[in-house]
């Protein structure tokens, strides 16, 4: 019988040769009172499944945030009512993020924290009501539900006269003069008077994303702004005046910075429009996304893209063919804070 498939080992026994096995043994992780979130990560790497991918999405977002590398940040979902609202503001001011790709929602309720609104804690079902009943009830009062996350209507009210007093007016005389403006001057003046009604009334809360976007120069993309109360809010106002926006106009200077990057790095929290344009900005330049980390809870197996890896990206020439990068599957408001602070904790300690 043949021995061609089989070494010798030192103990005399015959081992198939294999060529992508490696000698690394999974080992247990250590889970102690005191550990820094670092540290934790660390112990990550030592264990398989989930844990492997995030202990390599804190390693690549450690690399992401080198100082040479420009950093297209794309959030999706309800990061904002649920918490995650300093997290990417901080980011912005420690110049780790360069382009921001969001929903309108997302602005939408950071405009209303920045502004004093304040989202709260709820439950996904009341004692003795079905979830149907519970929903009803909710309606009758006037809260909206978002999971386990309540938020008076009339906050949303509250933005609407923010919008139509401080934002809304100073854009209507731009269009009257020179035409449409681009969706990014409109993120760009709501982060103005987000830090300024914030400053002027005093307001508890932080003034949030787009205003610490507007102090730092980081342009906000928002290429579904219309799928949100801001967008509605915007169209409204369009109806009574010259006020309008041009989807188009963001294309460029968006562009224009893909092509002139050096290292190009995209960290995707969540899918839908705001993954696929952050992607789809390397199609028309010479270059692809040399470093990615994706946050999401949706499977690869139906086809659609907010689950699909970013492998798959590669494929389309959105990612270097060497690039690194990794699809960490679980809840963002449990993974964005683990491999942001992992990651910053090692940058401080190199």
């Amino acid at each position: 019988m043949s021995d061609d498939h089989a070494t010798d080992s030192e103990d005399g026994h015959h081992e198939p040769e294999r060529e992508t096995f490696s000698h690394d043994p999974i080992g247990h992780a250590e889970a102690r009172a005191g550990m820094t979130v670092g540290e934790l990560a660390d112990e990550y790497g030592t264990a398989g499944v989930g844990a492997a991918d995030l202990h390599e999405a804190v390693a690549i977002t450690e690399s992401m945030f080198d100082d040479d590398v420009t950093v297209f940040f794309s959030l999706a979902g309800a990061m904002v009512p649920t918490g995650m609202r300093r997290i990417v503001a901080d980011l912005i001011r420690e110049g780790h993020i360069d382009v921001l790709v969001t929903t309108g929602a997302n602005l939408t309720h950071d405009a209303i924290e920045a502004i004093g609104g304040k989202h709260h804690h709820g439950a996904v079902h009341a004692e003795g009501k079905t979830e149907r009943e519970h929903d009803e009830t909710l309606r009758d009062e006037g809260v909206d539900r978002i999971y386990n996350v309540y938020l008076p209507q009339e906050f949303f009210a509250d933005f609407e006269s923010h919008l139509r007093e401080e934002v809304f007016p100073v854009l209507e005389a731009e269009c009257d003069e020179s035409g449409p403006v681009s969706i990014q001057r409109l993120t760009e003046e709501l982060g103005r008077a987000n830090a300024e009604v914030n400053e002027r009334d005093d307001v508890d809360e932080a003034p949030g994303i787009a205003a610490a976007a507007y102090e730092n120069d980081v342009p906000i993309y928002c290429p579904a702004v219309q799928d949100s109360v801001l967008g509605l809010q915007a169209w409204m106002y369009s109806q009574t005046g010259p006020f309008s926006l041009d989807a188009l106009s963001d294309m460029t200077p968006l562009t224009d910075i893909a092509f002139d990057t050096d290292e190009a790095g995209a960290f995707v929290v969540g899918g839908g429009v705001p993954k696929n344009f952050t992607l789809q900005t390397m199609l028309v330049t010479p270059g692809a996304y040399d470093y990615g980390v994706q946050l999401t809870m949706d499977p690869k197996q139906t086809g659609g893209l907010s689950g699909a890896t970013l492998d798959e990206a590669r494929s389309w020439g959105k990612l270097e063919k060497d690039a690194e990068n990794v699809s960490v599957y679980a809840d963002a408001t449990i993974t964005l804070p683990l491999v942001v602070a992992a990651a910053l904790e090692r940058l401080e300690n190199q």
